[in-house]
């Protein structure tokens, strides 16, 4: 698979060496916010701010501090933002935008950076859409890995930001449902180095969506 590459293909050999585990989906945690970019009444793009577990970011970073100096400048981590560029694209950037039922195409990534801060390291990057879409009730974001090798939460007082003039519309965060605990078992049962889940728990994964909603008065 094409994510093997970069920071996220490096999930497997940070949970089994540095976390301990050798099973079970997911093997990275990632902490998200969404920024909502309007232009003219439409939305232009999404940016995503990624913030990984401190185990992974910490098998990530080995070896990207070239001047020895104990500290990641953006230099160092740009190889490294590149590739995961590169890894993501295949699967959407995990990013979903649909609107009136039809999903929407996206464009190549802009404005995409690596930094490390309190031991973990975070990824931003803004995701242009081929044509932008009105920014109305018919809009939906969703961010999830269809494999469930990724794991993301939305933690905080706002999820979802929106930058630009909205009108009278704005976002809300809808949580994915929690998977139940069958689900989970056989979830933990999947060896670290099977990445694609098979089809029976597919479904289920597919239901762990981060959903942005718009809704306006």
């Amino acid at each position: 698979m094409t994510r093997i590459a970069g920071i996220l293909g490096a999930a497997l050999v940070a949970q089994a060496g540095l976390a301990g585990a050798a099973r079970a989906h997911p093997h990275v945690w990632v902490d998200g916010a969404v920024t909502l970019n309007i232009e003219a009444g439409s939305l232009a793009s999404v940016t995503n701010v990624w913030t990984f577990d401190a185990p992974f970011s910490a098998y990530a970073a080995q070896g990207l501090d070239t001047d020895g100096d104990h500290r990641l400048s953006a230099a160092e981590l740009k190889p490294l933002s590149d590739t995961n560029m590169e890894a993501l694209a295949p699967y959407h950037f995990f990013t979903y935008v649909t609107a009136g039922g039809k999903q929407s195409e996206l464009g190549p990534p802009v404005h995409y950076a690596l930094a490390m801060a309190k031991k973990r390291l975070t990824l931003t990057f803004t995701l242009p859409l081929a044509t932008p879409v009105a920014f109305d009730a018919a809009l939906e974001i969703d961010v999830l890995d269809p494999e469930y090798f990724v794991a993301y939460s939305f933690p905080g007082t706002a999820p979802v930001m929106v930058k630009g003039e909205a009108g009278n519309c704005r976002a809300r965060y809808q949580p994915p449902r929690e998977l139940d605990a069958a689900i989970m078992a056989q979830l933990a049962e999947i060896p670290a180095d099977q990445h694609d889940l098979p089809e029976a728990l597919q479904d289920a994964a597919a239901g762990l969506a981060h959903r942005f909603v718009v809704a306006c008065k």
